[in-house]
């Protein structure tokens, strides 16, 4: 933990486009750090964002820790600019899910976010790159990723509207046929959604990966062969396990999957696209994030 007597530079990255806009996060920042002798700054992104810049600012301001301000997307953007450096990311959830946050237990309030951020723990995490692309909490081809893609495209926000868009999605029922390599062995398998998963949790509270760690040198392949109102009731209220017959976890820290078909493809609440094959690894202690004491 940070001695409150020293001073911090912080970099605040706030993506506007996040969430439903319902707090100024800009304002309860300022607000946050006026009485104390901290040096603050807010970089605002923009529509038409690049990644060299951001890059620039933090190399040039050299800060103590980089607050990502959005959703998971956004955290994703800022741990690009982070990886395997001294320099401390946080978080502030301000996105329509914030999965992350939620898995770590960062509050929604803005005081209580605020206080992890000045009074939070460091701690170091494995993250892993699929396609090249890195994913701190959760990336998942086939029902989920098409689900955000409609959200994408729709003019709802907001969990109800990730519910419409699920809803959409299920009523055309698409089903994934993929080959799978996992520790040199070859696994067939059809199957509504199949995640790679680093953490435990959606945004939305479900838990898809209990045994899931952040800090652990492995991932989870988690493989939904059907969608069932039983099983997704089991893990968001109960401590059971999956049905095997519906529900399949592998652990590893490589994955090669392949798909007959071009299926959808998000990382971190992102949408990729359609994309035929997936190979995933682990990158050991990749990010120093802050998180609260407990």
């Amino acid at each position: 933990m940070k001695n409150a007597e020293n001073k911090l530079i912080l970099l605040f990255v706030i993506n506007p486009g996040s969430g439903n806009n319902q707090i100024n996060w800009a304002l309860e920042i300022t607000n946050y750090f006026a009485q104390t002798h901290h040096t603050i700054e807010l970089y605002t992104l923009s529509k038409e964002f690049k990644l060299g810049p951001l890059k620039s600012k933090i190399k040039s301001l050299s800060p103590d820790q980089v607050i990502a301000v959005g959703g998971d997307g956004t955290i994703k953007l800022v741990a690009e600019c982070l990886m395997h450096t001294n320099i401390k990311m946080g978080m502030l959830p301000a996105g329509s899910a914030n999965g992350l946050a939620k898995e770590l237990g960062i509050s929604e309030v803005p005081s209580e976010a605020l206080d992890v951020v000045l009074k939070g723990y460091s701690k170091k995490i494995h993250v892993t790159e699929i396609n090249k692309e890195i994913c701190i909490h959760l990336s998942d081809i086939g029902l989920n990723a098409y689900a955000i893609k409609m959200f994408e495209t729709q003019g709802i926000r907001g969990m109800w509207g990730y519910l419409m868009a699920t809803i959409k999605v299920l009523l055309q029922n698409p089903i994934l046929e993929v080959e799978m390599r996992i520790d040199g062995k070859l696994i067939k398998t059809k199957a509504a959604m199949i995640i790679v998963a680093n953490a435990t949790k959606y945004g939305t509270g479900l838990e898809v990966n209990p045994i899931g760690k952040l800090d652990d040198d492995l991932f989870e392949v988690i493989v939904i062969k059907k969608i069932s109102p039983l099983e997704i009731f089991k893990r968001a209220f109960t401590n059971e396990d999956y049905d095997s017959e519906k529900t399949e976890v592998f652990q590893t820290n490589a994955l090669t999957m392949t798909s007959r078909k071009k299926v959808h493809f998000q990382i971190d609440g992102e949408y990729l696209g359609k994309v035929t094959k997936i190979k995933a690894n682990i990158l050991i202690n990749a990010l120093d994030i802050v998180v609260p004491e407990s």
